[in-house]
């Protein structure tokens, strides 16, 4: 299993805006700093021409950043997904099931063992075994749920 990287994260928030069809305004230079940062910079000595040419130098290489940062996004989508990692797991839960709560060791039939990260569920009888099924979520998560119950664990798998 995959989890995306922080950074990856922080690329998915900042175009997701130009990823659905919508453009981020590029703000100008002289929008963004203050008089005292531009005298700072020297770019308060510049010329209206010059001005307008670093603008549109700067939204050039903006539109190019964000369409190379979404080609990215798309390519490591598409490797996980060709690579089958984002498919649900079923299986059965080891002995007797009386619930979780965060922090929950759950071993699979299979093998793998998840820890509850977020969730709660409390049992008055135990379960023998229920068949357990853990769905990808958004931005990495996993969900479990076990078989005739509602609410879900978010969970992640520890091997």
């Amino acid at each position: 299993m995959r989890v995306l990287s922080s950074l990856t994260v922080a690329v998915l928030f900042a175009i997701a805006p130009a990823a659905f069809g919508a453009e981020r305004p590029y703000v100008p230079v002289e929008q963004r700093f203050t008089a005292e940062q531009l005298k700072a910079t020297g770019l308060d000595t510049l010329s209206a021409q010059q001005l307008q040419a670093l603008n549109e130098l700067l939204s050039q290489d903006q539109n190019v950043a964000i369409t190379e940062a979404v080609k990215q996004v798309r390519t490591e989508r598409k490797g996980l997904l060709d690579r089958g990692d984002v498919e649900p797991v079923t299986s059965t839960l080891k002995g007797e099931f009386r619930g979780w709560s965060s922090g929950t060791v759950l071993t699979l039939e299979n093998g793998q063992r998840w820890r509850v990260v977020e969730g709660s569920l409390f049992l008055g009888k135990s379960v023998p075994a229920p068949k357990i099924t853990i769905r990808p979520g958004l931005m990495g998560g996993w969900y479990l749920e076990a078989e005739g119950q509602t609410p879900k664990a978010k969970v992640k798998r520890l091997d």
